[in-house]
């Protein structure tokens, strides 16, 4: 009985080292944020500021770089971070691509290939137009859409089936427009959808807040609607919701942080520490003021419930568009 005593204690002990060391897991190396998209937009705007923040919290002991690996919609990335399984160095700016690019069969991937840590905020969708357009209000635009869903040209990035996408059709189908009726463009980044409206060359543009603020704050843009709850400040001060105008559309994608697939326990509450600090920092919140993000931090084991529904709502919508292929 004593040596199975002596067998049992030396067992735990010899297991206590090892649990504390998954416990007080941290990265031994370079970090790689890895993005989807192009430098400039609003998804490599996030990998920056969660950098700077980290960085200057000196809130990881190692360096921390951000990967651009923009192409096929953020398939590249996706395909890139699947790569990566089990390592926890690499981590991924997640959006609702991850969703929408697997129900419309543009990738084979979806969210449930990565680890959700964290969703960082809310990225509400503004829709705007030239300011010589003869669309002056949310209500003109409804209007027209009523008539002809054809006569308005709806640019946006970065694939049919996009958060912005969906966005124009959520608007028609509040109003009582048939969504697959309208028409849609999609161009490779927001920067490119913005410079043609900007030319006349289409109607209207579906882009988050922060990337037409400086268009609309000199008058090169007008922003005609709101996807929010409540207005914006700022240069949107005076724009009203799309509640205030009559159609029943609140709707922004989220932009999250994601790892690779079966990284240990430990190494999601580490990232998720990490992220709770970003999101509690002043600079921060100053940084989402400025944005126009919404201040909606959700930690893992929530967001990992509210993926999965988010799954479903965004498929029911993308079917009414046409778009849903699983």
């Amino acid at each position: 009985m004593k040596s199975l005593i002596a067998l049992c204690v030396t067992a735990i002990v010899a297991a206590v080292p090892a649990a504390q060391a998954q416990q007080s897991w941290s990265p031994s190396r370079n970090v790689e944020i890895v993005v989807g998209s192009a430098p400039g937009g609003s998804n490599d705007r996030t990998a920056r500021t969660v950098e700077r923040a980290i960085v200057e919290g000196k809130l990881i002991p190692v360096s921390l770089t951000v990967v651009n690996r923009p192409g096929g919609g953020s398939t590249i990335a996706f395909n890139y971070v699947n790569q990566k399984k089990g390592d926890p160095h690499t981590l991924l700016i997640g959006t609702t691509a991850l969703l929408t690019n697997h129900i419309v069969g543009t990738s084979q991937l979806s969210y449930m290939d990565f680890t959700p840590v964290a969703s960082l905020f809310n990225d509400y969708v503004v829709f705007a137009v030239n300011p010589n357009s003869p669309i002056k209000t949310g209500k003109d635009l409804i209007a027209k859409l009523k008539e002809n869903p054809q006569s308005v040209s709806i640019g946006f990035a970065t694939t049919l089936g996009s958060h912005n996408h969906i966005a124009a059709g959520l608007l028609a189908k509040s109003v009582g427009v048939n969504a697959r009726n309208l028409k849609a463009i999609a161009f490779k980044g927001s920067a490119e959808a913005i410079t043609s409206v900007l030319g006349g060359h289409i109607d209207l543009v579906t882009t988050a807040a922060g990337n037409v603020a400086g268009h609309v704050a000199e008058g090169r843009l007008r922003v005609i609607g709101v996807s929010a709850e409540k207005r914006f400040p700022g240069a949107f001060a005076q724009v009203p919701t799309w509640k205030e105008q009559g159609a029943n559309l609140v709707y922004g994608g989220w932009r999250a942080i994601m790892a690779p697939k079966d990284i240990t326990p430990a190494q999601i509450a580490y990232w998720e520490g990490v992220l709770r600090k970003v999101a509690s920092n002043p600079d921060w919140k100053a940084d989402l003021e400025k944005n126009y993000w919404s201040d909606d931090f959700v930690g893992h084991a929530q967001f990992s419930k509210d993926i999965a529904k988010d799954y479903n709502d965004i498929k029911a919508v993308l079917v009414d568009i046409g778009l849903a292929k699983q």
